[in-house]
């Protein structure tokens, strides 16, 4: 099978060039010359590879490569400039790029790199006797209970990579939106590894403070400070041995961030309040929903902690990009539900099915896990129908932006609240106050909880009945 190449150039004349050249050479090649034509053809075909200038009209090849990295990971990026720089390079292979070519373009140096890129793109692929989900995993491969393997392409890269991070020692940083089930992959990965029967430590990095952090990461002695009535084990310390998962981990402060660095580079700790050096033996995987590298640009994260941790990084695909793994979720999580509520509710009707495919899904997998618990929990017969679904799964005109459909179903769970007395006066003000400051900050709740002067616990417990899942 010919592979697919797009080739994204805005001087016509050397798109036209590449695509002669590479189709005489046996590939399949399409041609755009904008990054929203890219964006456009992209949702519709996928490609094996994609050739990407990088000073477009509209915007620059390294937002189409974050686009690509993000959405379309199997798909492999190589970048072409008019001009040679050190940094950026740097940078785009960072992000993802297979590599960088500087114009003049040479034929065979061309040719050379995108079989390499290819060759690449092709040892992530799983082997061909790989059973996807409903079959036997691969010999000496651990499930983890809460990881659910999809039989899209996303689903395998994924899985793919799981399989070869896993028996090494690596560092490794998750990327990817909140709630595509990071921490299940860091569990996977801790339990198909040599540590997998030592402890697994989950740490939430987004709500620690400045005077908490030391003391959540390497523990205290009794009398240590005001207030330590008694000696505490840190989270590296309780995971020694095992794998310690931090989470949010681009909301650390850069504070925060050089503690946390000395910790890393020199493996071992000490509690506060103590003179004994403790040493580490643990291994770290840390998962972020924001882009780091864009973060070290504006000076919000350390460089030299992103090194250490950038040992191996793992993108985990946003519900939206698995195609019918959506179907596959929803009926493994009907069958958890089912043994949870005593029910034997067979599946879903083929109006219901088609509209969690048709869905955006911005709060992934956790969202998808909410609406069945919910819809299975409203239903009496034997299939799960369209009545049952919450109102943004049924509606043909939702809006298309993933702040539209939050800001949407929060003011519908506000309606909720209205009534004409008093108290819930109050409280529809309350929560009218703090969905503007969610919006205002592209929904993000730590830094929503700052502003509004409350803890994240507290703004969670206020929103809990609203189902917008996509920053917890």
């Amino acid at each position: 099978m010919k592979k697919k190449v797009l080739i994204v150039d805005d001087e016509i004349s050397i798109g036209l060039l590449l695509s002669k050249f590479l189709t005489k050479n046996g590939f399949e090649v399409s041609n755009v010359t904008t990054g929203k034509t890219v964006l456009q053809i992209l949702e519709k075909e996928r490609f094996d590879l994609v050739l990407c200038d990088y000073r477009l009209d509209d915007t620059d090849g390294k937002e189409i490569l974050i686009h690509i990295k993000e959405n379309y990971p199997a798909t492999g990026v190589i970048i072409i400039t008019g001009y040679s720089d050190i940094k950026l390079a740097v940078e785009l292979i960072k992000l993802g790029a297979f590599d960088y070519i500087v114009k003049p373009l040479y034929p065979d140096e061309i040719l050379n790199t995108i079989n390499k890129a290819l060759e690449a793109q092709e040892d992530l692929k799983p082997p061909q006797n790989f059973e996807h989900a409903g079959g036997q995993p691969i010999p000496d491969f651990q499930d983890c209970p809460e990881y659910i393997n999809g039989a899209s392409d996303a689903s395998a890269l994924l899985l793919k990579q799981i399989q070869l991070i896993a028996p090494t020692g690596y560092t490794v940083i998750l990327t990817g939106k909140s709630g595509t089930g990071k921490e299940c992959v860091a569990k996977t990965i801790h339990l198909n590894s040599s540590r997998g029967k030592e402890p697994f430590i989950a740490m939430d990095c987004g709500s620690l403070t400045k005077d908490l952090a030391a003391s959540e990461f390497f523990g205290h002695e009794k009398g240590a400070f005001t207030g330590a009535a008694f000696t505490k084990i840190g989270h590296f310390e309780q995971a020694n041995g095992g794998t310690l998962f931090l989470d949010e981990i681009g909301n650390l402060s850069y504070e925060i961030q050089a503690t946390l660095l000395r910790a890393v580079q020199e493996r071992k700790i000490k509690r506060i309040g103590s003179t004994k050096e403790i040493d580490l033996g643990v291994r770290l995987i840390v998962a972020t929903n924001e882009n780091l590298v864009e973060s070290i640009r504006k000076g919000a994260f350390r460089e030299d902690l992103y090194h250490r941790f950038n040992e191996f990084s793992i993108h985990v695909p946003s519900l939206k990009h698995r195609g019918n793994d959506i179907l596959i979720f929803a009926e493994h999580f009907l069958a958890t539900v089912n043994k949870e509520l005593n029910k034997n509710i067979e599946g879903f009707s083929d109006e219901v099915k088609q509209c969690l495919l048709a869905y955006n899904w911005p709060g992934n997998v956790r969202e998808l896990k909410n609406v069945i618990r919910r819809t299975a929990l409203l239903t009496d017969g034997d299939r799960i129908e369209t009545h049952v679904l919450p109102l943004e799964l049924g509606m043909s005109d939702y809006p298309k932006t993933e702040q539209e459909k939050k800001t949407l179903v929060f003011q519908r769970e506000l309606n909720n609240v209205k009534s004409f007395d008093l108290r819930n006066a109050a409280k529809e003000a309350e929560y009218t106050a703090i969905l503007e400051v969610l919006k205002a900050v592209n929904f993000n709740k730590t830094k929503a909880a700052k502003i509004l002067n409350i803890d994240r616990k507290t703004l969670y417990n206020k929103i809990k009945f609203v189902e917008i899942d996509d920053g917890v």
